[in-house]
């Protein structure tokens, strides 16, 4: 691993954007910790307070992913990313300021959220096509890898120091941390020296989409993995924002136990990034999905409250999983989509994704409360599972291989 670190760092960029992810997501490990359980201190919230928090940040996200995804492929894609994150630097700030001088609302955390969740949907298609301009095809596997594996070294760092920062110092200063990482982590994007777009015909923003469109929906594995995730993400997400949460907000070691287990997905994401440079994907998108297939055990053992643990287990294993699918994923999308139009294909795919992701969020804590948070965990374990399952039966998604753009 350590000799294709080497091999990929002598591409200029390359370091700046791990070190960049690597820093970002030390403050994304501690975000969600801090948001959820700063959200539930608040007076007389409830889970249905954390709902529209989180659904809040994720809404606006999708609703302006596919404009996302067509100013990702006309301008510098790393200067898209780096004034957002910039940009994002201030937001969280302002969320951070909020509870630690204590006039932090839900209106307020929700106004926060909504326009987070606006630069984000600049900030991911653009993200998605930095690294491809950066190495060549035959090193995207490994770069994917490498770019995941820092990572979640920084994601699980922040989790497991997020629990504890919360619980001793509040949720404000937990988020300003996240606030300063990404300010270092935009500055960090913002200066790699890619060249500028190439020259292409001038046409309008619908004109572009229609082209997107048409790339994204002539490949049926592109579309039935979407349509799977569409669903999967409807209740990965609601189990992330406010079902975990939830399950572990009794007693007085709940972000503490809810850190343990983000920091578990993380840790199971790191080996998963290490298999990821071993093993040879002669059919990647088959074992990616069957990978997937093993995330609703974290979900299920939160369902029937088995010892923390088992439950820590669980979230290894699906940490396993979330990343073989994303590496693999990645380079799928990499080496067969043209990259003059990938942004804009990147962002049908997350607008579709995520589509019903905001629904799972803004329902899961009213649910929850009517029917009880672990039968709500099991419903959402046994949609995963089938959502996970269902796209293998499909030829397309079966035989793919990976092979180089021209």
């Amino acid at each position: 691993m350590l000799n294709d670190l080497r091999e990929l760092s002598r591409f200029p960029g390359f370091l700046p954007l791990i070190f960049s992810r690597f820093i970002s997501n030390v403050g994304n490990g501690l975000s969600p910790i801090a948001l959820a359980y700063g959200v539930l201190s608040l007076k007389g919230a409830t889970g249905t307070d954390l709902s529209l928090v989180m659904a809040a940040r994720i809404a606006p996200m999708i609703i302006f992913m596919l404009l996302g995804g067509v100013i990702g492929d006309r301008f510098t894609r790393n200067r898209i990313v780096g004034g957002s994150d910039v940009i994002g630097s201030l937001l969280a700030g302002t969320s951070a300021i909020s509870f630690i001088a204590g006039f932090a609302s839900v209106p307020l955390l929700c106004l926060m959220g909504g326009l987070f969740g606006i630069l984000n949907a600049l900030w991911w298609p653009a993200m998605s096509g930095v690294l491809p301009e950066i190495l060549p095809k035959e090193s995207l596997q490994k770069g994917n890898a490498v770019v995941g594996l820092l990572s979640n070294f920084g994601f699980v760092f922040g989790a497991l120091v997020g629990g504890t920062v919360v619980t001793l110092f509040g949720s404000g200063w937990a988020l300003l941390v996240d606030a300063i990482t990404f300010m270092i982590a935009g500055l960090l994007v913002w200066n790699i020296n890619l060249p500028p777009m190439p020259e292409r015909e001038k046409n309008s923003m619908l004109h572009d989409l229609k082209i997107g469109w048409f790339e994204f929906i002539s490949r049926s594995w592109v579309v039935a993995i979407v349509i799977g995730f569409t669903f999967m993400n409807l209740c990965f997400e609601a189990t992330l924002s406010v079902l975990g949460p939830l399950a572990y907000n009794s007693g007085g070691h709940g972000p503490r136990n809810w850190s343990f287990n983000l920091a578990a997905i993380t840790a199971g994401m790191i080996a998963g990034g290490i298999a990821s440079f071993k093993i040879h994907f002669s059919r990647p998108l088959v074992l990616g999905m069957l990978s997937i297939a093993l995330v609703p055990i974290w979900i299920y053992s939160m369902g029937f409250q088995l010892f923390l643990p088992i439950v820590l287990l669980g979230a290894f294993v699906a940490g396993v999983a979330v990343e073989i699918f994303s590496v693999v994923w990645g380079t799928s999308m990499q080496t067969h989509i043209p990259e003059e139009s990938y942004s804009r294909v990147v962002s049908y795919d997350a607008f579709g994704s995520y589509a019903l992701a905001p629904m799972g969020i803004a329902f899961a804590g009213p649910i929850a409360s009517w029917i009880g948070t672990p039968h709500t965990l099991v419903i959402a374990a046994s949609i995963t599972l089938v959502a996970a399952l269902l796209p293998l039966t499909l030829k397309s998604v079966r035989g793919l291989k990976y092979q180089a753009v021209n």
